[in-house]
């Protein structure tokens, strides 16, 4: 059996993240291979991955001759291959796992975009605009309904996927924006979910690396 993840630079590649973990947490067996994805050799390696793989990005996971090139199948087949808990048993919660999970993929990357996922890793942040902490805000609040509705310690109650796929937002707009006490519930999911041992290891080797600085970042 070969099955290989092919990532990105801790600092630097969310999606990578998001696949690795759902894999890590369902304790399946895999080899790593990180593709350097800083510029300029980034065109040249992703081309390499795009002989292989139709969007030539990472991640991509190729078990066998079987290749999953997007980060939401990636953690959907982990969840398979595993024990299943990384998705509710429940019909309606397994449909809100998704969904949350599909709004990272379509929509919530584009909140505060300047906070890239590269800048958490900042050791001096920009200081926020008006607007960038009233979007921080408006997300620390739909996440605070989401913790009530449920009354667990994560979004759905148990560990799942929603959570997994939301980690990397969460660093880049918490280490910007504190969560205040307005959201009680939110403060204590990020601290359960940024000390999960696999995310800890992941921001480790992260915050190990040189910064990789995104244009714009400082200025905007």
């Amino acid at each position: 059996m070969s099955r290989i993840l092919y990532s990105g630079n801790r600092n630097a590649s969310s999606w990578a993240f998001r696949a690795w973990l759902a894999l890590r947490e369902q304790n399946i067996d895999f080899e790593e291979v990180v593709i350097d994805i800083r510029r300029p050799q980034r065109w040249k390696n992703l081309a390499e991955i795009g002989s292989f793989s139709p969007p030539a990005a990472v991640p991509v996971l190729v078990d066998d001759e079987t290749v999953i090139f997007d980060s939401s199948a990636i953690m959907e087949y982990a969840n398979e291959l595993g024990d299943g808990s990384l998705l509710p048993q429940d019909i309606k919660l397994r449909a809100r796992a998704r969904a949350l999970v599909a709004w990272q993929h379509s929509t919530l990357g584009k909140v505060c975009p300047c906070l890239s996922f590269e800048s958490a890793f900042y050791k001096e942040k920009k200081q926020l605009s008006a607007g960038e902490i009233s979007s921080a805000e408006w997300i620390y609040g739909i996440w605070q309904q989401h913790l009530e509705s449920i009354g667990g310690a994560y979004l759905l109650g148990e560990y799942s996927l929603a959570d997994i796929a939301l980690v990397p937002s969460v660093l880049r707009l918490t280490a910007h924006h504190g969560v205040g006490e307005s959201y009680p519930l939110v403060v204590k999911w990020v601290e359960r979910l940024l000390n999960r041992p696999c995310v800890q290891e992941w921001l480790t080797q992260a915050y190990a690396l040189e910064p990789i600085y995104c244009e714009g970042y400082f200025s905007s």
